[in-house]
C-alpha cells in the first residue's frame, strides 16, 4: 500500500523477509548454544553460523530503513513511534538492572543479616554476615571487595565525560555544524572504548590477582553481573554511536531530521546513569 493511500499519511513498508530471517537465525544459535554446552561436537559452528546471520540480517534490515529515512518516506508519525519505541526499549533495559541491583539489595541488606540473626546457631554455626560472604561454613574462598581507586573511578570520570562530549556533539548538530558534531561525536566513542579497555584491565587484576571470580559466591555473581552487563551494554552503545558517526560524516541527518542520533544519545545517557548506581553501590556501599 502506497503511502498516498493511507489517510493518516503514516508509512507502511512493503513485506520483507527480514524478520524471517532475524527469527531463523536466533533459534540456530539458540540450538548451537545448548548442543554446545550439552558437548555436542560442532555444535559451536552452528551457534556461529546463527550469529553471523543475524548480524547480517540486522545489517541489511536497518539498512532499508535507513534508505527509507533518507528517501523522505518518514514523516512525524513514524518519528513518533521511533521515540515511544526506543522510549520502551530503555524502561525494558531499566527493568533488566533493576533485577540485578534487587538481587545485590537482597542478598546484602535482607539474606545475610536473616540467616547471621536466625539461623546460624542451627543450620550453620559461626555463620558471619560479613560482606562479601564467603558462604554458609566458608564454602567460598575469601575474597576482597573491588575497590572504588583507581579504575572505577577513572571509568566514572570517562562515561560523565563522554556524555558532555555527546551532548555537545548533538547541539552542534541542531546548529547545523556538522564538523564539530563529527569531532565531538568522535570523541565520546573513543571514551567509550577507553572504558571498556580500562575495565578489561580491572577483569585481569580481579582474575589474576585478588582471585575473584563469577563462582566466587553472591559476591562475585553480583558483581561480574553487573559490571559485565553494563559492559556489555557500553559496547552496544557505542557501536550504536560509531554507526550514526558513519551516517553523519556521509552526509545524513540535518538539523531538523536525526532521530537515529537521538535514540543513540538516549541510549548512551542512560548507560551513564547506571554506572553512576553501579559505581556507588557496588563499588562504595
Amino acid at each position: 500500500m502506497s503511502s498516498s493511500s493511507q489517510p493518516s499519511g503514516y508509512f507502511v513498508p512493503s513485506p520483507s523477509p527480514f524478520p524471517v530471517m532475524a527469527a531463523t537465525c536466533l533459534v540456530a544459535m539458540a540450538f548451537g548454544a545448548g548442543l554446545w554446552f550439552n558437548n555436542v561436537p560442532h555444535a559451536q559452528w552452528l551457534l556461529l553460523a546463527g550469529l553471523l546471520g543475524f548480524l547480517g540480517t540486522l545489517y541489511k534490515w536497518f539498512g532499508r530503513a535507513i534508505s527509507e529515512s533518507e528517501g523522505g518516506k518518514h514523516n512525524q508519525a513514524v518519528d513518533s513511534s521511533f521515540r515511544w519505541s526506543m522510549s520502551w526499549f530503555i524502561f525494558s533495559e531499566v527493568m533488566f538492572f533493576a533485577s540485578f541491583f534487587g538481587a545485590l539489595y537482597y542478598a546484602r541488606v535482607w539474606a545475610l543479616p536473616d540467616l547471621a540473626a536466625l539461623h546460624n546457631q542451627v543450620l550453620w554455626p559461626h555463620f558471619q554476615a560479613a560482606w562479601p560472604s564467603v558462604g554458609p561454613g566458608g564454602l567460598i574462598p575469601v575474597v576482597h571487595a573491588m575497590d572504588p581507586w583507581p579504575i572505577p573511578t577513572i571509568n566514572t570520570a570517562l562515561l560523565l565525560s563522554s556524555g558532555l562530549t555527546l551532548t555537545i556533539s548533538h547541539h552542534a548538530l541542531r546548529a547545523d555544524h556538522r564538523r564539530k558534531a563529527i569531532f565531538w561525536l568522535s570523541l565520546t566513542i573513543a571514551l567509550g572504548f577507553t572504558f571498556l579497555f580500562m575495565q578489561g584491565i580491572e577483569y585481569h587484576h580481579a582474575y589474576t590477582e585478588m582471585g575473584l571470580k563469577l563462582s566466587s559466591g553472591i559476591y562475585g555473581a553480583t558483581f561480574f553481573m553487573l559490571t559485565g552487563f553494563h559492559g556489555f551494554h557500553v559496547f552496544l552503545g557505542a557501536t550504536m554511536l560509531s554507526v550514526v558517526l558513519y551516517r553523519l560524516v556521509r552526509g545524513d541527518f540535518t538539523a531538523d531530521h536525526h532521530f537515529a542520533f537521538e535514540g543513540a544519545a538516549w541510549y548512551w545517557h542512560f548507560v551513564d546513569v547506571v554506572w553512576l548506581l553501579l559505581y556507588v553501590l557496588v563499588y562504595w556501599l
